[in-house]
C-alpha cells in the first residue's frame, strides 16, 4: 500500500505517461522523410519508409554502444550514416534532425496529464525523470517541474537505481521520500522499488503486472492522484 505520509517529493516519467509516444514519432519521421525528399532526394529514395530510417538506427545503435542513452545524438548519427551511404552530403544531418526534433516535441497529451501535473506540482517538487529526449520546455510543461533528469545528461537510464537517486538528490529528497509514476513496469515501477522508491505503476492498457516484487499502487489513469492524495 501506498504510504502517502512519507511521500515529500514526485518524479514521473514522460513518454507513454503523459503523451503517447509512437504518434509523436511517427509524425516526426513523415516530417524528417518529407524533408529528405526535398533536401536530399538520394537518402529519401533509399530509405523511402520512415521505417527504413528506423532500420538504420538500429543499426548505429549496435555500432556506437556509447551513445545508447542519447537519443538525439543517435538519431542525428544514423541519418548521417543514412546520407552517407546515399552518396549525399552528410553535414545535412544537423538540419535534417532539427526537423525531426522539432516535431518530436509536438506532443498530444492524454486528458488526464494536465490535470494531473497541476494537482502535483502544487504539493510536491516534482522531477521529470526520462530516458527519452523530450524537451519540456519546448513542450510547454517546464515550469510543473522543479528538475528534469534524463539518461542523455545523467549518462545512465532506467531502471539502474543511479537515476533514480539523481532524481531525488535534485531535489534534496531521500529515496524513501519518493514517489515514481511511471507506464513501464520494468523501467519506471521495479526500477523505482529497486532504488528505495515507492512507485505507482501507471497501466492504462490493462496489462499484468510481471514481477515478483509489486509496486503500492497501480494506476489506470492518473487521475486517480487526486483522489489518493485528496
Amino acid at each position: 500500500m501506498l504510504d502517502t505520509r512519507k511521500i515529500k517529493a514526485v518524479s514521473i516519467d514522460l513518454d507513454d505517461t503523459l503523451w503517447p509516444i509512437w504518434p509523436t514519432i511517427e509524425r516526426a519521421e513523415k516530417a524528417l522523410h518529407d524533408w529528405l525528399v526535398e533536401h536530399a532526394p538520394m537518402t529519401a529514395a533509399l530509405y523511402s519508409s520512415p521505417g527504413a530510417l528506423r532500420e538504420i538506427r538500429g543499426e548505429m545503435t549496435s555500432a556506437r554502444p556509447d551513445l545508447k542513452h542519447d537519443m538525439s545524438a543517435l538519431r542525428r548519427e544514423s541519418i548521417r550514416l543514412a546520407l552517407y551511404r546515399a552518396g549525399e552530403n552528410p553535414l545535412l544531418a544537423e538540419a535534417a534532425f532539427d526537423v525531426f526534433f522539432a516535431e518530436r516535441q509536438r506532443v498530444m497529451l492524454f486528458e488526464d496529464a494536465l490535470p494531473a501535473l497541476k494537482f502535483l506540482a502544487r504539493r510536491y517538487p516534482v522531477v521529470a525523470l526520462s530516458n527519452g529526449n523530450a524537451d519540456l520546455q519546448r513542450i510547454g510543461l517546464g515550469h510543473f517541474f522543479r528538475a528534469n533528469v534524463s539518461a542523455r545528461e545523467f549518462g545512465v537510464g532506467k531502471p539502474d537505481p543511479r537515476i533514480f537517486h539523481a532524481a531525488a538528490g535534485a531535489v534534496d529528497t531521500l529515496p524513501e521520500e519518493m514517489l515514481h509514476i511511471g507506464d513501464d513496469a520494468t523501467l519506471d515501477a521495479l526500477g523505482a522499488l529497486n532504488a528505495g522508491m515507492q512507485a505507482a505503476w501507471l497501466n492504462r492498457s490493462d496489462a499484468l503486472w510481471p514481477h515478483e516484487q509489486e509496486p503500492q499502487l497501480t494506476l489506470t489513469h492518473l487521475g486517480e492522484l487526486t483522489e489518493i492524495f485528496a
